[in-house]
């Protein structure tokens, strides 16, 4: 405040956008924007010697929050932490191999929920991040919080590692849909305290990903995705009216619609394997979308990339958009393609 005049709030034009106004030019985050493609990232990950033990120390996860900020001015910082931070806080254990995917063990195909004590302060070191990065982050970024929808996070629980088609998953959830239900509601119910303790730590808008909605039948969709992120949405939304909810059903493919009507999410998120002029023309009127530019493009640079920046920005002439990719950026993408893709997107109007 000067002279009793108070200062004008900053404009936070990706938080803006996700509460349904437009901008002619589009705020720009990416997913996995803080990860191995940077430098400064890898060296960090070097020096605390693995993955959990980065995303558990809020100092050092904090400043790989910061570090695309840093570097590139994006308009929205995304949380860095893991979607399966939840099934560790439900009493599995978590490890991350060098070279491996993560594994959760015991591996619930076998082995009974209830068998599990949950440890929710597992989740503490994310809720001090959180209270860090706020604190340190420009006035004019959006801070995003994030969580794994239950369809994906139940995947790696009761596999006990991912795979590309969800098989002992999906053969799970027909042989006893009891016990799945049970594993599924769990998650949800884990998964509002989660994204409600982000937002009271400082986040402003969270996002629920489905990495793998794509692999389920429609009635399985409905049961498995639709329903259980509705509940998510439905209970963050109670206790935090104000704070967007970006959906992001990755495969949804010709399901993006009944996404939107049955999760009713404030913004959706669009894979790059979704025509986004299709998806401008049969989503609901002034829903804010996010994407879809493929991560390929990014990788790849030169003409591919502008294409493809320029189909994106083109397909919503009258839609609030966040421009994104279509899922996370690529540990190989060069820094300079991301330094074309942003003075692209901000300039091209």
């Amino acid at each position: 405040m000067v002279d009793g005049i108070a200062a004008p709030a900053p404009d936070k034009s990706l938080l803006a956008v996700l509460r349904g106004e437009r901008r002619e030019r589009p705020p720009i985050w990416l997913m996995r924007q803080a990860g191995r493609y940077l430098p400064e990232y890898r060296a960090l990950r070097a020096e605390k010697g693995g993955f959990l033990a980065l995303a558990t120390d809020p100092d050092a996860a904090a400043e790989v929050t910061i570090q695309p900020i840093r570097r590139f001015g994006f308009d929205g910082a995304i949380l860095f932490s893991d979607i399966l931070m939840v099934p560790w806080a439900l009493g599995q254990d978590l490890t991350f191999g060098v070279g491996e995917g993560p594994k959760l063990a015991p591996a619930l195909v076998d082995h009974a929920l209830d068998a599990l004590a949950a440890v929710p302060e597992r989740l503490t070191p994310v809720y001090g991040t959180v209270a860090r990065v706020a604190a340190a982050l420009p006035a004019a970024t959006t801070f995003l919080g994030f969580a794994g929808s239950p369809w994906t996070v139940a995947t790696y629980m009761v596999a006990g590692h991912g795979s590309r088609d969800q098989e002992v998953t999906r053969s799970y959830a027909y042989r006893d849909p009891a016990a799945f239900a049970h594993i599924v509601d769990a998650i949800v119910a884990m998964t509002i305290d989660y994204l409600s303790a982000q937002i009271d730590a400082g986040v402003e808008a969270v996002q629920l990903f489905d990495s793998w909605a794509g692999s389920l039948s429609p009635a399985q969709y409905d049961r498995w995705v639709v329903a259980p992120n509705r509940a998510i949405v439905d209970g963050v939304r109670a206790r935090h009216p104000g704070t967007p909810i970006i959906g992001f059903p990755k495969g949804a493919g010709g399901k993006l619609a009944a996404y939107a009507a049955g999760v009713a999410p404030d913004a959706i998120g669009l894979d790059e394997t979704v025509d986004p002029a299709w998806a401008d023309a049969i989503l609901p009127p002034g829903l804010p979308v996010q994407g879809n530019l493929d991560p390929l493009a990014l990788l790849a640079g030169g003409e591919a990339l502008d294409r493809g920046i320029d189909r994106v920005l083109a397909a919503f002439p009258a839609r609030p958009h966040v421009f994104n990719l279509g899922h996370g950026i690529g540990q190989h993408t060069p820094v300079a393609h991301v330094e074309r893709l942003l003075a692209r997107v901000r300039t091209e109007r």
